[in-house]
């Protein structure tokens, strides 16, 4: 079989699952050579990198941080200066460090508090196009619910929200996508623009500081000292990337779900208290942040092949929630799904996702009133997929359903 995993118009036209498929099955490990039309203003020509797709390699990979590091950088293309300081792309101990500077406002004990004001939130945002009977779902529905909850948690001001979901567009796309970011060039320009936003924030809070994760930051020290003003722009971009892109295209992937599987949307509206099982199987299913890459730190051997030092390993979670040896019928969406041990926050390990806990009560918040309130949505055209191999996403997705009349 072709192999490629690389090229983002390749996820343009939905996920390669029989790429994947296929390499568990005859590959596990798998030497992808950079093909011949890199990502636009990738300095890389090669050599490549390595794949694995089973979920048991993936699982070892991630907790293993001595021979898998995150410092080389989390993407194929390796960062540029600076981005290597992202809390994302660093090792224990300096990465738990990092980490422990907000992981309390993260913790399901304090999530679990804002609940109501999570489906206020929600109630808003439907209340906006509840009497439309149609609305393009990812940029009025899905995108708004994440954009206004990190903002609040950040302390960005709610009506700057639209300009964070433009820069993490662009630089999440890295020139590849047509409509976010066709050349690298607005990736670059973006994360300027956003590094320069941050800043801004961090000068009022230095002197006044909040109740918000970027009072914490700047006035938190690590190894006794403070952060300095890249390090602090790197945490910036990565809350905002992390707290906006993935919950987005999870509510739009999971909504695309239920509404190519009526039986299973069905069941959901029969059995309410069956959310949060569904809001695992949307996790799995859809597997918004697919890969994560690591750098070898030696010479080592994994499922027969051997890995240099120095070389690219990607860990595709796409592929691993998929895995036939772990999870009964795969390739069917089954909100009944249990257990469900999929990996869609991580295989484990010192970068299991932070906001794991926020990401659940969001997603099922927002289906308990989107079933609740639009229980007969339907598509009304073809949805648009965003081009990357990194991020699994929808540009946009029309739908409309019975208006509400007020």
């Amino acid at each position: 079989m072709d192999i490629d995993l690389y090229s983002p118009e390749v996820y343009g036209r939905g996920a390669p699952h029989e790429q994947f498929k296929w390499l568990r099955e005859n590959e596990p490990v798998f030497w992808h050579p950079i093909v011949d039309q890199p990502l636009p203003g990738d300095p890389q020509t090669g050599p490549g990198f390595w794949c694995l797709t089973r979920y048991k390699d993936i699982e070892h990979a991630s907790k293993d941080f001595r021979h898998y590091s995150s410092a080389g950088g989390t993407n194929i293309v390796d960062p540029v200066s600076g981005v290597e300081l992202m809390m994302i792309n660093t090792d224990p101990p300096y990465h738990t460090k990092l980490r422990s500077i907000v992981s309390k406002g993260f913790h399901p004990k304090a999530v679990a508090l804002i609940e109501e004001h999570i489906r206020d939130i929600v109630t808003n945002i439907l209340d906006r196009v509840a009497t439309k009977g149609e609305c393009d779902f990812v940029t009025e529905i899905a995108a708004e619910l994440p954009l206004e909850v990190i903002a609040e948690f950040m302390g960005v001001p709610v009506e700057d929200r639209h300009k964070i979901f433009e820069w993490t567009n662009t630089m999440i796309a890295q020139g590849a996508d047509p409509e976010y970011s066709p050349n690298l060039e607005d990736a670059t320009r973006a994360f300027i623009a956003i590094s320069e936003y941050a800043n801004t924030l961090a000068d009022l809070r230095k002197d006044d500081p909040q109740a918000d994760l970027i009072s914490k930051i700047i006035h938190t020290e690590v190894d006794g000292e403070y952060l300095n003003t890249l390090e602090y722009d790197m945490f910036f971009v990565m809350l905002a990337v992390a707290g906006n892109e993935t919950t987005r295209n999870l509510i739009s992937g999971g909504m695309f779900a239920l509404i190519e599987n009526p039986e299973q949307r069905e069941i959901l509206l029969a059995n309410p208290s069956k959310m949060p099982l569904a809001v695992e199987e949307m996790l799995r299913w859809v597997t918004p942040v697919m890969h994560f890459r690591r750098t070898a730190t030696e010479d080592f051997e994994i499922g027969g092949k051997t890995i240099k030092r120095g070389d690219k390993i990607l860990l595709w979670y796409l592929s691993g929630n998929r895995d036939e040896e772990v999870f009964e019928d795969p390739y069917a969406f089954n909100v009944l799904r249990d257990p469900n041990p999929h990996m869609t926050f991580g295989a484990g390990g010192p970068h299991f996702c932070l906001g794991f806990s926020l990401a659940q009560l969001e997603i099922r918040v927002m289906f308990e009133e989107l079933l609740r309130r639009f229980p007969d949505m339907e598509l009304t055209g073809p949805i648009q997929r965003l081009h990357s191999n990194f991020i699994r996403g929808i540009r946009h997705m029309p739908v409309k359903f019975t208006p509400e009349h007020v």
